[in-house]
């Protein structure tokens, strides 16, 4: 019975509260959008003293990809971000990134949701950007 109260609220903790706290913990990649092909796997991590890191890893079959994100196929930052829960943007202050110097230093604002089944949708705040990312919590 312990158990089910346990995961009860757990369950209660992840869908109550402000959007800062429901960010918090280990997010699973569950799909990225454009991504021709096989999907990447990926790890994102917000800890509740505002420190994030993600890092998506792109299957062979994609190819070696790079680009202002990726290395030869791998993605992987870190840093700070904030959250302005009134206009739903989530900021990424990074530190360090394999990319080095194209990311290192910069804000990456995004916009978030979450869904009605607890996925978090974050899309870039660009308009010339065109991607979505949903993630599952662990």
């Amino acid at each position: 019975m312990l158990a089910v109260v346990a995961i009860a609220a757990l369950s209660q903790t992840r869908s109550a509260g402000s959007d800062r706290e429901r960010l918090v913990g280990a997010w699973r990649l569950a799909s990225i959008a454009p991504a021709p092909g096989a999907q990447p796997s990926g790890m994102l991590i917000y800890t509740r003293d505002g420190h994030m890191s993600v890092q998506l890893m792109y299957p062979k079959t994609a190819g070696a990809q790079s680009n202002e994100y990726v290395r030869d196929g791998y993605e992987a930052s870190f840093g700070s971000y904030d959250v302005d829960e009134a206009t739903h943007t989530l900021t990424h202050h990074v530190r360090g990134s394999i990319t080095r110097d194209l990311l290192v230093g910069k804000d990456l604002p995004r916009v978030y949701r979450f869904s009605v089944d607890g996925h978090l949708i974050i899309k870039p705040a660009r308009p010339d950007e065109h991607w979505s990312v949903t993630w599952e919590h662990y």
